[in-house]
């Protein structure tokens, strides 16, 4: 449900130095438009960051995108305020990086696993069948005759399909990708110690194969599109940023630019419901095509594709939920 974080689970580090409060409110004093992180990738072209917060701003102001906060379906009333965290900041992420980089060094510990290690293997087995499915040319229903006809039979074998985690942290995600038979992997992370620890841990596992970037999210350098991208908690995180509902529009416009066409985008959250997910997306989709009247005739962006039926829920008011949501969209 909205607004809820998931312990971590599955951690064998010592407890994590937390950030120094200084540094936090140095962040966010300096730039809560992002301005300050560190992009550091020999890959693309160098983007119009003033241009891309701006155009972000004035399309929440004309309502055409709302907060992430207003999004729920369960909600009679939107949140007065958006729910904001430290780990809306680089800063939160730098820190508890570099601690569980000194924790694998001395100790050989992985770290934490966001979501847990069942949630990690429940996506990683899920999002394979689902690849599957679809270079077999098997949609569902809903996606219509046209939209397959234009998909194609896309990629045969799992190991041909270009994968990118986004925020990929630790990296693990991608281990378990490259267990379900995926091969052409890759992580990018704003943060380079989580790069740092994620290619150590994967050198020392065996996957020397994965690559590691150093990489926003928001602001990304690459200049690739990828067949399948995973997203687990990076833009829950986004999210929880005080300015989280412009930085949320920033991240679809540069998400949809790493997504091939016929490819998939599956994000994994605990702080947004499939249907608040779904809702996003369109919005997205409305505001493009309103940016852009020539693609009022072409389909949207994204479309919903499918979402994992099988995570332990609850019911709380009436209203069935459960603590994760995972969904993939499919870019048309």
């Amino acid at each position: 449900m909205a607004g809820i974080r998931l312990p971590p689970e599955d951690t064998d580090i010592s407890p994590a130095r937390p950030p120094a409060t200084a540094d936090l409110i140095s962040d966010d004093d300096r730039s809560i438009a992002a301005d300050s992180w560190s992009i550091k990738s020999d890959y693309g072209s160098t983007l119009d960051d003033d241009q891309r917060h701006a155009d972000a701003t004035e399309a929440l102001s004309a309502g055409v995108n709302i907060a992430a906060s207003d999004y729920s379906s369960d909600k009679e009333e939107p949140d007065a305020e958006p729910v904001t965290s430290m780990l809306g900041f680089q800063s939160y992420w730098d820190s508890t990086y570099a601690d569980e980089l000194t924790n694998f060094r001395e100790h050989g510990h992985r770290g934490e696993v966001w979501f847990g290690c069942d949630v990690m293997e429940t996506v990683a087995s899920w999002t394979k069948s689902l690849c599957f499915d679809i270079s077999q040319g098997n949609l569902p229903d809903h996606l219509g005759d046209s939209i397959s006809e234009s998909i194609g039979q896309g990629e045969k074998h799992l190991a041909s399909w270009s994968v990118l985690d986004v925020g990929t942290g630790n990296g693990l995600l991608l281990q378990e990708l490259a267990k379900q038979g995926f091969s052409d992997l890759s992580g990018s992370d704003y943060s380079e110690g989580a790069i740092d620890l994620a290619q150590n841990l994967a050198n020392r596992d065996g996957f020397t194969n994965i690559k590691f970037l150093v990489d926003d999210a928001l602001e990304t350098k690459l200049d690739r599109r990828f067949q399948l991208v995973m997203d687990k908690g990076t833009l829950d995180a986004i999210g929880l940023h005080p300015d989280g509902a412009i930085k949320r529009i920033m991240y679809w416009d540069s998400v949809s630019k790493l997504v091939a066409p016929g490819g998939l985008l599956v994000i994994t959250s605990c702080n947004s419901t499939k249907d608040e997910l779904v809702e996003e997306v369109d919005n997205f989709n409305q505001r493009r095509a309103a940016v852009d009247q020539e693609a009022c005739a072409d389909p949207p962006p994204f479309c919903y594709l499918d979402h994992i039926r099988t995570y332990p829920t609850f019911t709380f008011g009436g209203v069935v939920g459960s603590r994760v949501a995972t969904v993939a969209f499919l870019r048309k």
